[in-house]
């Protein structure tokens, strides 16, 4: 403890100056030039937010003497790291730190861990681990170093702090570019800030005196003070600013799925088959589309190849089928909302998907589409047709159109291109329309693919009824409202 009388060596984060405060705003007004109010108009990705500028402070000092809800320590796998900041806050926090961290068992590069502030004016220490930098790896350290700011970040968010204050977490040991490794700093606290701006008070940057130029320089591109540090500052972008939550996307890695040039009509494979559905329409095949923030970024730095982008979809792709294959979805199976049957009168495997059994507002969404992406990823290799069955879903099972463009997104080309029929059961008018407005305005490639089935006997002419299990509410309405249908296999057991 401090002597009496004597001042803390500790510093409050109240009482540091914002990152807004030093700066004298030079705001655009009414008299400015044709050429300055055009820029006006070119809108930043990080366009200027004074709310979220209150929040961040640069501060040049010892993240140790900050007394806010949490500091983070950079470290190594161990967490036994002989760095600056991690030994002056070993000192600072006393031996029971060590104790502590024995039993937290090390943390993988990436990962944020949780203890104690002990006798740090902080109540809590986030223990993270960047990557080691070599620049043929360049890519795995970049997406390390967003997994460490990112899952900090998530950290305080779930624990309800108050204020963060940061080191920088790429050591000098570890070979970081400063410069590299600021850009993906700042964008990530940015992205996370215009989310889940209201969980956190305070974010400080505490920096060195070898680091603050880099962050001073920096700084404007993620948080402008105005609309015209703004305008000054989108040319000084790097070509990469990330994802929607800042984790990086290097060129070859970028998604943007543009129509797809030389596809067949495939719709000669159906006639005769289905002439009796309901066939709507053609059109090209998906175009899919970056978001804002990307699009942005093209238009400035030009466009990307195509091959490039298929090769990045690809990775994106695989990286979904590695996290569907690691974790648990028996909750999403037991619904049992998506399954195998039989096939078409072409051999082609039927997939069932029933809308009454998917609880939208009860569910993990994402974890639904892993689901969705283990269980078609072998079954799309070959040629395949989908049966959605719309029977008797009210609003609590309605998928959401954002989920579905995602989903579309997200899969693999073979998906949409062995794709070859979408069976719609049972629709009403309001699922036709949102279906012809989703599939014209946001999905179109499916436009073409979707055949509006009234009856289960309209079905059957597709697919035999001994081929398809039907779960037993789909038939018992379908006999109440077209009629029993006569068939010499039983009815399938309960699903």
């Amino acid at each position: 403890m401090d002597p009496l009388g004597a001042p803390s060596q500790f510093v409050d984060v109240d009482s540091l100056p914002g990152w807004s405060d030093a700066y004298e705003a030079k705001q655009l007004d009414c008299h400015q030039s044709p050429v300055e109010k055009a820029q006006a108009d070119v809108r930043s990705p990080f366009p200027y937010r004074k709310d979220i500028n209150e929040k961040i402070v640069l501060w040049k000092g010892d993240v140790a003497l900050l007394n806010c809800t949490a500091i983070v320590n950079t470290s190594n796998e161990t967490l036994t790291d002989k760095n600056p900041v991690s030994e002056s806050i070993f000192m600072h926090a006393g031996p029971d730190l060590k104790d502590e961290l024995q039993k937290l068992k090390g943390c993988r590069t990436g990962e944020a861990k949780l203890t104690k502030g002990f006798n740090l004016a902080a109540r809590f220490i986030i223990h993270t681990v960047g990557p080691k930098y070599k620049s043929r790896y360049r890519t795995a350290a970049e997406s390390s170093l967003y997994s460490c700011y990112r899952n900090v970040l998530q950290l305080a968010k779930e624990q309800a702090m108050c204020s963060v204050g940061f080191c920088v977490i790429n050591t000098l040991k570890r070979c970081y570019p400063l410069e590299d490794a600021t850009h993906i700093a700042l964008r990530t606290v940015r992205r996370f800030l215009e989310v889940h701006g209201e969980t956190l008070e305070k974010v400080v940057f505490a920096v060195s005196e070898l680091e603050e130029a880099t962050y001073q320089k920096l700084l404007p591109l993620y948080f402008p003070r105005s609309l015209e540090e703004e305008v000054q500052s989108l040319p000084h972008l790097p070509a990469d600013i990330g994802n929607a939550e800042g984790e990086p996307v290097v060129p070859e890695r970028q998604i943007r799925i543009t129509e797809k040039p030389g596809v067949p009509d495939d719709a000669s494979d159906e006639e005769g088959l289905e002439a009796d559905l309901s066939f709507i329409g053609s059109h090209a095949f998906a175009r899919m589309e970056g978001d804002v923030d990307k699009q942005r970024r093209l238009i400035l730095q030009g466009q990307l190849s195509e091959a490039a982008l298929q090769k990045q979809h690809q990775r994106n792709y695989n990286r979904w089928l590695c996290q569907a294959r690691a974790e648990d979805l028996s909750d999403i199976a037991s619904l049992k909302a998506l399954y195998q049957t039989g096939v078409d009168n072409c051999g082609r495997t039927v997939m069932v998907v029933v809308g009454r059994n998917i609880p939208v507002t009860l569910i993990d969404m994402e974890k639904a589409l892993l689901y969705f992406i283990h269980v078609m990823d072998h079954i799309a290799v070959k040629e395949y047709v989908l049966v959605y069955f719309h029977t008797l879903t009210n609003d609590y099972n309605q998928l959401d159109s954002n989920f579905l463009k995602k989903l579309y997104d997200v899969v693999d080309a073979k998906y949409k291109r062995n794709l070859k029929a979408l069976y719609f059961v049972h629709p009403t008018f309001r699922s036709k329309v949102s279906a012809w407005f989703f599939t014209t305005f946001t999905v179109s490639g499916l436009k073409d693919k979707i055949h509006y089935v009234e009856s289960l006997q309209q079905l059957f002419t597709a697919i035999p009824p001994e081929q398809i299990d039907l779960p037993p509410f789909v038939l018992e309405y379908d006999a109440r409202e077209n009629g029993p249908y006569y068939s010499s296999y039983p009815p399938s057991p309960d699903l």
